[in-house]
């Protein structure tokens, strides 16, 4: 291998040098978006710089559609909660796998709440020589460029802001903090066609709602947001475009049928290419705070999200959006203490007149949902 020369003197000057770099984003799609920027920022301060993705097999899947990423490495890590697992026996495979890349530097992107260290010694032992990540406690030798992590107990900042921090530290900054997310015609084109075949009525007013999530914790409440799409029915015409994966269609033909006339059930039907073009000519989503609120953003969507009170850093990103928050059950919250610290006051609390309210404010309409309004 003919790697680089590695300087020792944390400051980040020796990575201008690096070509062929390591992403490493073991997480979800929501994840994925959020460090866009970064990749961005990366990418612009070195022509010719080549990043390469390794990511969860969900993360693998929204990563063709983000323009700075070059080529993906798929595979889930016992560290992080995935759908799937990969074998025991494979993970010495990844390493030969990132040896054989010959990659001049890695860096280690991770929420406050998840230890980077299991991620940098994979890197260690793969010997990429240049390593770059926060850490709370000090890592020696396994991360060369070493930023001590001043979220403690709880994120103080958006994720967004803390992934170009991290690249900052080492040279590559942008002046364009949006989002990356590619959206073809074509992928508009077959949106619109499925809800056509499902029978919504293009020339009138419909928006979308996501009910579904990759944690049950952050699910809110469907008897909610049946009471919330009736009422916009009601007193708007609003069409209720209900989309899901296909192991949550039955929930989401539950609400369906709770809402009734003008409600149609997605779940499934939609390839992740055309459900981004779908996305990305909604009037509006509405969202529990997962993958779909952070292609709302990047496409310029205005989103209404009910938010789990879990992580606090992840909140629609430069878009119109109205946050609505609720508290996990007991039953469900993390055992990670890191995640049991929510910032207060956590308002507005999340309701379906809250909903309501919210989309009429995005929307630009004048209505004001009465406080008794939904009550029935």
């Amino acid at each position: 291998m003919n790697h680089l020369p590695v300087e020792k003197t944390g400051n980040g000057s020796d990575w201008q040098q690096c070509k062929n770099v390591l992403c490493f984003r073991p997480d979800n799609m929501g994840d994925i978006l959020m460090t866009t920027p970064a990749f961005r920022a990366l990418k612009a301060s070195v022509p010719g710089r080549k990043l390469t993705l390794l990511t969860s097999s969900a993360g693998a899947a929204i990563a063709p559609f983000i323009p700075e990423i070059d080529a993906i490495i798929p595979f889930d890590l016992p560290w992080v909660q995935t759908a799937s697992r990969q074998k025991r026996d494979e993970l010495p495979q990844l390493i030969r796998r990132l040896k054989e890349e010959a990659f001049d530097a890695a860096i280690i992107f991770n929420v406050q709440s998840q230890n980077p260290l299991p991620s940098a010694l994979i890197c260690y032992v793969a010997e990429i020589p240049r390593t770059l990540g926060y850490c709370r406690e000090n890592p020696y030798e396994l991360l060369t460029n070493w930023v001590p992590d001043p979220e403690v107990i709880v994120a103080s900042r958006h994720e967004v802001e803390r992934q170009l921090a991290l690249v900052t530290s080492v040279g590559s900054t942008t002046t364009d903090k949006r989002l990356s997310l590619t959206v073809t015609d074509l992928a508009r084109k077959e949106a619109l066609e499925n809800l056509a075949r499902a029978g919504l009525r293009l020339t009138d007013p419909w928006l979308v709602l996501h009910a579904g999530v990759s944690e049950v914790k952050r699910r809110f409440g469907a008897e909610q947001y049946i009471r919330a799409a009736r009422q916009l029915r009601t007193e708007t015409g609003f069409q209720i475009v209900l989309t899901c994966s296909q192991s949550e269609w039955q929930y989401v033909e539950t609400i369906r049928q709770g809402i009734g006339e003008k409600a149609y059930n997605l779940a499934g039907r939609l390839s992740l290419e055309t459900f981004i073009g779908l996305i990305a000519q909604a009037p509006v989503l509405i969202a529990n705070n997962t993958g779909p609120v952070h292609m709302a953003a990047a496409l310029g969507t205005p989103v209404v999200v009910l938010y789990a009170m879990t992580n606090p850093q992840h909140t629609p990103w430069m878009v119109p959006n109205r946050v609505l928050y609720f508290e996990v059950p007991k039953q469900l919250r993390s055992r990670n203490r890191l995640l049991q610290h929510f910032p207060e006051p956590a308002e507005p609390r999340a309701s379906a007149e809250g909903i309501v309210q919210a989309v009429y404010d995005l929307l630009g309409q004048q209505q004001t949902v009465p406080s008794a309004a939904l009550t029935e």
